[in-house]
């Protein structure tokens, strides 16, 4: 009898505890800082996860801080409490661009944040109006750049930005293929892509989850992939690499929390995050925006976050772009 009273206690104590863990779930709210406005991918996917992790989390919110790059927002995560109940959206842009781009940052990428998961990675891919790509005879990368050696003065390049990903991209490329083409910085990513569509700018480096819609109907042509490997959502389309050996540029974001949240804690929110963007659900939800999902250990998410810094140092520094 004292030995089923000793288990039956335990269970009791673990149900109890269990219930607790529970409770505090539910009774307190984790705040998502998005450094961007609402309604655009990395806002969308933001919600998307924070619905997701309310059975192991408790009520997850989403809070836009948009402006200055994703500067503000990423500012307000650094100066949170370290209590888990803050993380941020940190970007290509925040992480790997701005350090070189901006001459001061109101954060430090390297020291004011610890990395939870990679939540994913979208393409980016080399697009040309395709009246023009008729016109030109461009059925490829190939031709895109014999065209442009024979005409050094005839293309032109959009982007979203002076120091954007596009930007960073089109001049990479220019450097790869010893080709010449102006670049026309437009205010955002949605006008660049207007520019192109107008027929303002021959062609564009956009992301896969804002460009598929026209690649889809036919009003844009898709050259080539930024990516390593194919993208399984083009199948059909080479990648840069193929043509210049080592072009390799995607767009990715993921979850940080401030400096000096406990390992612990940490280690919590991976697992529940990590989860999330592993179930069949949030995968379906995130294939029809051309975004791959990538959950990582917080170890390995800060080592792509290093290594994509060092890359767009070198891009940055090519392109000669500055903001300040």
């Amino acid at each position: 009898m004292t030995h089923r009273r000793h288990l039956l206690a335990h269970a009791l104590t673990v149900a109890a505890l269990a219930f607790a863990g529970t409770a505090l779930a539910q009774g307190t709210t984790t705040r998502i800082i998005v450094p961007f406005a609402p309604g655009g991918p990395v806002d969308v996917t933001a919600r998307i996860l924070a619905d997701a992790v309310k059975d192991s989390l408790g009520t997850v919110i989403v809070d836009n801080k948009p402006g200055a790059g994703g500067n503000i927002g990423l500012s307000a995560v650094a100066k949170a409490a370290p209590d888990g109940l803050t993380l941020g959206i940190a970007t290509t842009a925040s992480h790997s661009i701005n350090p070189w781009l901006f001459s001061k940052l109101p954060y430090s990428p390297t020291k004011d944040f610890l990395p939870v998961t990679q939540m994913l990675r979208v393409p980016n891919v080399l697009v040309i109006n395709a009246e023009s790509a008729q016109r030109n005879n461009i059925t490829n990368l190939a031709d895109l750049i014999k065209f442009a050696k024979a005409n050094p003065a005839k293309l032109n390049y959009g982007s979203g930005g002076n120091g954007s990903a596009g930007h960073l991209a089109g001049e990479l490329f220019k450097h790869q293929a010893g080709i010449h083409a102006v670049h026309i910085p437009y205010n955002g990513g949605n006008p660049a892509q207007l520019g192109l569509l107008s027929g303002q700018v021959d062609f564009n480096f956009d992301n896969l989850a804002t460009a598929s819609a026209n690649i889809r109907s036919g009003k844009l042509k898709a050259l080539a992939v930024t990516t390593a490997e194919r993208s399984a959502m083009l199948p059909d389309v080479p990648t840069m690499a193929a043509t210049l050996p080592g072009f390799e540029i995607d767009t990715w974001w993921g979850l940080v929390v401030p400096a000096g949240t406990p390992a612990e804690t940490v280690n919590k929110l991976n697992a529940a995050f990590t989860a999330a963007l592993k179930s069949p659900a949030v995968q379906s939800r995130f294939a029809t925006m051309m975004a791959e999902p990538a959950p990582s250990s917080p170890e390995n998410f800060g080592a792509f976050m290093a290594n994509e810094r060092n890359k767009y140092q070198r891009m940055v520094k090519i392109s000669g772009a500055k903001v300040d």
